[in-house]
């Protein structure tokens, strides 16, 4: 994807425009995440063919990628739309200590989340199913540990991920033959930067 093509169209997408601007009314500091949740969902759901419309160039995407949506301002929270390939799936991971709100923009997400043992040892908890407008939210290091998954085999999905504060690196896990887990610091890498 290029940048440029997303600078020329800022002004055909309205309804993008306005989940950022929802986010930035919530101000800096930790935010009712709740309450941020059903804001940005309820214009997810009455504009979803819309958001899709305006993210049609990010739906023919072959690989994952991350989208900052909107400036980075200091200490605020980042906003980022992602890109999932068909039946793509990340490693289990966590958000570097940040809280975070996760939404699904197109397409449908599973988010497993995992919850770590005394001895450091993981083991998989609940999952959440998301669809256009359906959020799953975490308040701080302890609960930020999941793995997620577009469920469709042949569409790209599209989701929201607001962050309080810029994620550049974060660990992954991945098991080994001895039943432990494999710690692999990872780069967030930014794609690019959508109006």
């Amino acid at each position: 994807m290029l940048p440029f093509l997303f600078d020329a169209m800022a002004y055909k997408r309205p309804h993008l425009k306005k989940l950022g601007e929802i986010v930035r009314a919530h101000g800096s500091g930790r935010p009712d995440l709740a309450l941020l949740a059903r804001e940005l969902g309820a214009v997810v759901h009455r504009h979803s063919l819309a958001l899709a419309d305006e993210l049609d160039a990010l739906r023919r995407a072959e690989r994952f990628e991350r989208w900052r949506l909107g400036a980075h301002r200091g200490e605020g929270a980042e906003v980022l739309i992602m890109v999932w390939p068909p039946n793509h799936a990340t490693p289990v991971h966590d958000h570097a200590g940040l809280w975070g709100l996760e939404m699904a923009l197109y397409g449908a997400l599973s988010v497993e989340n995992w919850q770590r043992g005394p001895d450091g040892s993981l083991r998989a908890g609940g999952r959440q199913w998301l669809g256009p407008g359906d959020a799953c939210w975490f308040e701080d290091a302890a609960s930020g540990l999941h793995r997620c998954r577009n469920l469709s085999r042949q569409a790209c999905a599209l989701s929201l991920h607001v962050y309080g504060g810029r994620l550049e690196h974060y660990l992954a896990y991945a098991p080994t033959p001895q039943a432990a887990w494999r710690t692999r610091r990872q780069r967030a890498r930014v794609i690019g930067q959508l109006a």
